[in-house]
């Protein structure tokens, strides 16, 4: 039997509040992260995704204490990303009520980052969150961006979801910055181009913005799908989209009533 097809929920936080933009830039305030993790949890999300998205480029902590107050409210899986550049960083978001972990920028610099979490914690504690773009420069088209999409790297995507899946990470939280935040599909070209790369679970991540736009990024070859405005602010039901995919013959995990 095929695993649930996960909906989850995108958290992108900055200075202890939601927020979301278009193509990581010009963010609006979309509420308190506890609340709005607890509503998710209500509503039949699979999952909670949680990104300090300036902790990297400013050079400081995720939030324990929000990441903390998120754990204390959900009963479903919690993985928690930004800011995170050592495997005392994965111990203390672990400790703090984080189910995973999600490296990006840290693991670029550093690869083995991924060798010593995975060693340390388990490759299923250990997610790979990949912010790509589309580049002429790079083999597969495709080029690895750091610090919340802002910085590029030159190196080709698919070559570096091999090496990482290689180091021991358990899964990929791929986020594709040219369709981030536009709300026009997510890139089914570069979950299907993932797809036939590597082997681990992958996460779409970037551009859903209607009920239409899930399934899709499913056959491409997602085993989840995330999005965030779209939840946020009230357009797109969890239930929905789970229904959805139901419809289109894809297994999920059935919505309770609380």
């Amino acid at each position: 039997m095929s695993l649930a097809v996960r909906v989850i929920p995108c958290l992108d936080v900055d200075a202890g509040r939601v927020v979301k933009g278009v193509n990581f830039t010009g963010l609006r305030d979309a509420g308190d992260p506890v609340e709005l993790a607890r509503r998710y949890d209500a509503e039949g999300a699979d999952e909670i995704v949680f990104l300090d998205i300036t902790a990297s480029s400013s050079d400081r902590e995720t939030t324990y204490d929000v990441v903390r107050r998120t754990a204390d409210q959900v009963f479903i899986p919690l993985t928690v990303g930004g800011g995170v550049r050592t495997p005392a960083d994965f111990d203390r978001l672990l400790r703090a009520g984080a189910d995973k972990v999600s490296l990006s920028t840290a693991a670029v610099r550093t690869p083995e980052l991924i060798d010593q979490a995975a060693a340390q914690f388990g490759s299923q504690c250990v997610v790979l969150s990949v912010d790509t773009r589309r580049s002429a420069t790079t083999p597969s088209g495709f080029e690895v961006t750091t610090h919340g999409g802002r910085e590029g790297t030159g190196r080709d995507t698919l070559a570096w979801v091999r090496e990482a899946v290689d180091r021991g990470v358990g899964e990929i939280l791929l986020n594709s910055m040219d369709a981030d935040g536009t709300r026009e599909g997510y890139d089914v070209e570069l979950i299907g181009l993932v797809r036939a790369a590597i082997d681990v679970p992958i996460i779409a991540s970037g551009g859903a913005g209607r009920i239409e736009d899930f399934v899709p990024a499913v056959q491409a070859g997602a085993d989840a799908v995330l999005a965030a405005s779209v939840f946020h602010f009230g357009e797109v039901a969890i239930a929905d989209v789970k229904a959805s995919l139901a419809a289109a013959g894809l297994p999920v995990r059935p919505v309770t009533e609380s």
